[in-house]
């Protein structure tokens, strides 16, 4: 007798992701592949030194559940250095598994089964799954179509008893847009006389442009004492692939999202997080990121210029969109897929990042790769 067990699916809508399917393809055609968001280029050697002489100094046990005091301490420093708020490193900051499970986790600490939970789109992939695993209601606005700013009015008339918390994301990804001061006002205005609680996705914090500064939720009291700040060290250091980032909330916020944390992950890679704790001494690394990011954000889209893409503002993020309505009548991801085949440089179309995709025929290319290969890239893009 064979077991064949019949399974209800808690997400029955999703499948392989476009990221995946657009990686296999590049890689299939030998492609370039500008499609995921993760660096070609390697981190800073003291990093790598810092965190193997806390292995060599037997540092390998399980840390606190809410991360090495060390990590959580200089966590504190620099958010009140650059954004002038006070978090108590012991009861306000906690060391996740990335930013993916810190938002995850978020959602799991203050969403019940009903509640409403308002995504702006486009948006991360990861959000809306994370929504419903949660048990609760996804709740779309879209951002202004081509500016990809918050559109106030339409999010005011989403805003409904049922709203249990809303995500922003600054920079964002996929549009590299950065929120105003005067947008985080408004939101602030918006969301006073509510109980809504605010994830603020901040991982791209380090990469704004052109003079400007990234305002965190941290800036604003009104955001910050309903608010989860989420980053990454993985996007800030160049090391997606340790998973590692961080949550700091006010100390009733935290306690919560601990309870569920501490049973949902535990506790996050020991030896890292005492390697970040002592690079994290010197700010440098972070405070130069933007400018690094520039050069490249300035090359690439130099390069574009040159094709007959139609280039969109990027304010912040390592990604760039370009309009290649100009060119095609394809769909969004039909054009990904024969860019790939045909000039082997591999994107991500922008209809991912909706949910009932969008006729805008823009593509989002990932620009945090070495410089060769952004050159290898533009050479083939030469060609439309």
């Amino acid at each position: 007798m064979t077991f064949n067990p019949t399974l209800q699916s808690r997400l029955p809508q999703v499948g392989t992701t476009i990221f995946t399917v657009m990686s296999a393809l590049a890689q299939r055609h030998d492609a370039v592949n500008l499609g995921q968001g993760f660096p070609d280029f390697g981190c800073d050697p003291r990093l790598i030194d810092a965190v193997d002489e806390a292995m060599r100094a037997g540092l390998n046990q399980y840390p606190p559940m809410t991360g090495v005091p060390q990590l959580r301490e200089a966590i504190a420093s620099k958010l009140q250095a650059l954004y002038g708020r006070d978090y108590d490193a012991g009861s306000e900051i906690t060391i996740t598994a990335g930013a993916t499970q810190a938002i995850f986790t978020t959602l799991l600490a203050i969403v019940h089964p009903g509640d409403e939970v308002i995504v702006l789109e486009p948006c991360y992939d990861s959000y809306a799954p994370n929504i419903e695993m949660a048990g609760g209601v996804v709740v779309r606005v879209p951002l202004t179509p081509g500016t990809f700013k918050p559109d106030f009015e339409r999010l005011a008339a989403a805003l409904t008893p049922r709203t249990r918390a809303l995500i922003i994301n600054s920079p964002h990804n996929p549009s590299g847009t950065v929120w105003s001061a005067e947008d985080m006002q408004r939101l602030a205005d918006l969301l006073r006389p509510t109980e809504v609680m605010l994830i603020s996705d901040e991982v791209y914090e380090h990469m704004v442009f052109d003079g400007a500064r990234h305002l965190s939720a941290a800036q604003w009291p009104d955001l910050a004492e309903r608010a989860f700040i989420v980053s990454s060290f993985g996007k800030t250091y160049h090391v997606t692939g340790w998973k590692v980032g961080f949550v700091a909330a006010p100390a009733a916020l935290s306690l919560e999202f601990r309870k569920q944390h501490q049973y949902n992950v535990f506790t996050v890679n020991t030896p890292v997080q005492h390697g970040l704790a002592a690079f994290m001494a010197d700010p440098e690394p972070y405070l130069a990121l933007s400018d690094f990011y520039q050069q490249k954000r300035d090359l690439f889209r130099a390069g574009l210029a040159r094709t007959p893409f139609k280039l969109l503002p990027c304010e912040g993020s390592y990604f760039q969109c370009v309009d290649y309505s100009g060119l095609s009548d394809l769909d969004d991801q039909a054009y990904c897929e024969w860019l790939t085949a045909e000039l082997k440089v591999a994107a991500i179309p922008l209809s991912a990042f909706y949910a009932q995709g969008t006729a805008q025929r823009v593509i989002r290319f990932c620009f945090a790769k070495k410089d060769e290969t952004l050159n290898l890239a533009l050479e083939r893009l030469g060609r439309l």
